[in-house]
């Protein structure tokens, strides 16, 4: 490749020269040969500058120093393998081949591997992605939720095959025995940050009462190791799947010294695995113990109670009057009572029968009859002069308009004269139909009284089969008057029958009926 070069650069090779022709092709691949002869495996160290994740999930990003750029490029796979993702203004140091990209005439690094070029950058780097998740308020202290006293159920998100998850339900055991639910995943490496936010999403997405049965309570846990080690509980997914999950979280990640972001997003941190089984449930002994003593403080509290109660009631009742002394008043109201309740009502019954004698006084059939005749009279008297006095106002009104109208001549005048005649034509009539109208319902009235008068009179006491006997003209209502009486006279329903009175021929008995003898009705008397 060399002699290559140097034949190009020869004295001889010169416009019109017989020096040979390249290609664009053949010169870059000359060159791409070159670099990547020369520069198989390198590990570069730099600041990432611009960084470009396409759509097709490569990451395109640049390494430079003070006086340099290298342009550097991951593809899919190598990007899913990263630990840790190229942010801007990362210090990191770069692994891979160096290429070149005959496109744009450019050389490039194609990374497999990339890490922080130490602990500074790492914590700057997490400090910096700390602040920002701070900012959105994934940390609030208010965000936190109480954990549950006594989980039914505890999902533990974990490796399965490390001591972490031996130690825990080992603890559970000891303390508390619950049912406990593993999500295994990994702890470290680029499958970390996915896996465990897919587990922490995955517990809270199971439906209670589910054939797997929701846990009420997590522990995402990991042993202890370095910052690198511990890099995917850093990750922004694992942090918003912590900050998001609606059941209680505690992050058991490292050792006491270890804190990772996931600490600061879960409603608890544990300093140990262990300390978090001992965080989710209490000592069993411990409680029950603490609820036989809080039974028996219980039990006596309430025998202390009750002996204070049945003495004060002892006390009370030694201050109350016998039952009978509270009675004797009541049962002497209640004999007085009984011994005026027959002359009570007796009274009450003559009261009621006086008030009755004298209303039935006032519905007397005479005095009925009386105030009918006198109401028909008074109605008939003015029914008779209603008309009279009606063509007489009449008249009176219509020798006024026509003594106004010989007055007012003109032809206004006339409409209005016309139009007041029309309307006294119209009084008259209106006049008239309340006269008519109030005849009418007088005369309702009256046949309303006619019915009480016959409802109150004694005829239709006579259609009912009784009699009324007469002596002298007056009413007879005891065999002492009948007797003393010159002249009988009986009413029934259908007429009168005189009678002898005292003196006269008493009538024939009535001979006795036989076998074969008429049914006929004898005399009263």
């Amino acid at each position: 490749m060399s002699d290559l070069f140097e034949d190009d650069a020869s004295p001889d090779a010169g416009p019109g020269g017989n020096a040979h022709e390249f290609s664009v092709g053949e010169i870059s691949g000359a060159v791409k040969r070159l670099i990547e002869g020369e520069f198989g495996q390198v590990r570069v160290r730099g600041e990432v500058g611009r960084c470009v994740l396409a759509r097709t999930g490569h990451l395109y990003f640049d390494l430079k120093d003070d006086r340099a750029v290298l342009a550097a490029v991951s593809w899919k796979g190598q990007v899913a393998r990263m630990s840790v993702r190229p942010e801007e203004g990362m210090e990191v140091v770069a692994t891979g081949r160096l290429t070149t990209y005959a496109g744009q005439s450019k050389y490039q690094l194609i990374v497999d591997d990339i890490r922080p070029a130490g602990a500074g950058a790492l914590m700057a780097m997490l400090e910096k992605r700390r602040a920002a998740l701070q900012a959105e308020g994934l940390f609030d202290p208010a965000r936190k939720k109480k954990l549950p006293y006594l989980p039914e159920v505890i999902g533990v998100v974990t490796s399965p095959s490390g001591a972490v998850i031996r130690d825990i339900l080992h603890r559970l055991r000891d303390r508390f025995p619950r049912k406990v639910l593993i999500w295994p995943v990994a702890v470290q490496g680029e499958k970390c940050a996915p896996e465990v936010a897919r587990a922490i999403a995955g517990f809270n997405a199971l439906s209670p009462g589910g054939a797997i049965p929701r846990p009420d309570l997590i522990i995402v846990a990991r042993g202890g190791g370095s910052i690198e080690d511990l890099w995917g509980f850093n990750e922004e997914a694992v942090v918003r799947a912590a900050a998001a999950s609606e059941i209680p979280l505690i992050s058991a990640v490292g050792h006491e010294t270890d804190t990772t972001l996931i600490d600061h997003a879960a409603d608890v941190r544990a300093p140990t695995p262990t300390a978090a089984a001992e965080l989710a449930v209490p000592v069993r002994l411990e409680l029950m113990a603490w609820t036989a003593e809080q039974g028996g403080r219980l039990r006596r509290a309430l025998t202390r109670g009750l002996a204070q109660r049945g003495q004060r009631l002892r006390d009370l009742s030694r201050a109350l009057p016998r039952p009978d002394s509270l009675t004797e008043n009541a049962r002497q109201r209640l004999d007085r009572a009984d011994a005026g309740l027959e002359a009570a009502l007796t009274q009450m019954v003559a009261m009621r029968r006086l008030q009755l004698s004298r209303t039935a006084g006032k519905l007397h059939p005479a005095l009925l009859t009386q105030r009918v005749d006198a109401a028909r009279s008074r109605l008939a008297e003015k029914a008779g002069l209603l008309p009279r006095a009606l063509t007489t106002l009449t008249e009176r009104r219509g020798a006024r308009l026509d003594r106004a109208a010989a007055r007012l001549r003109p032809a206004g005048l006339e409409r209005d004269l016309a139009q007041a005649r029309r309307n006294l034509t119209g009084l008259m009539q209106r006049l008239r139909s309340a006269a008519r109208n109030a005849e009418d319902r007088r005369a309702r009235k009256l046949e309303a009284l006619e019915r009480l008068r016959l409802s109150v009179g004694y005829t239709e006491t006579l259609k009912r089969g009784y009699a009324v006997v007469r002596g002298d003209g007056h009413v007879v209502t005891t065999a002492e008057a009948a007797g003393a009486a010159t002249a009988l006279e009986i009413e029934f329903r259908d007429g009168r029958l005189p009678v002898a009175g005292r003196g006269a021929t008493p009538p024939a008995a009535p001979k006795k009926r036989g076998r074969g003898t008429p049914d006929d009705q004898g005399s009263l008397f």
